[in-house]
């Protein structure tokens, strides 16, 4: 059993939602590297927005392809700085968020849980 149920994970995305769109100003990113944080951030709010954390039905996203929508952003953001020459600030920060990513999908549960039930 995964210690992050799908109620602590929908606390976890505004989080990453906040952390791409900060990256860009507080890391000084520029360029591609900030539109891709930017953007990310706009995709991850409405994948949240869309996903059916309850499991009754209510969003047309399931927790299981939610999950594996992070897992290809995750390995994306692994590969992509060495794919497109990023060096320095912009690499750390795309490893560090794919790696991130995976981190809190590994530790994710992707089935909802009866509403009553306790983590």
């Amino acid at each position: 059993m995964r210690p992050i149920h799908a109620p602590r994970h929908r606390i976890l995305d505004p989080v990453t939602v906040l952390g791409f769109l900060t990256a860009s100003p507080l890391l000084g990113l520029t360029g591609a590297p900030a539109q891709l944080a930017v953007g990310l951030a706009g995709i991850h709010l409405i994948l949240t927005v869309l996903t059916d954390f309850s499991g009754a039905g209510k969003g047309p996203v399931s927790l299981k392809i939610h999950g594996a929508i992070e897992l290809l952003v995750g390995v994306a953001l692994m590969i992509l700085p060495f794919v497109a020459g990023w060096v320095g600030t912009p690499r750390t920060c795309s490893v560090v968020a794919g790696g991130g990513i995976l981190l809190i999908r590994r530790l994710s549960e992707y089935h909802a849980l009866h509403p009553l039930a306790t983590p």
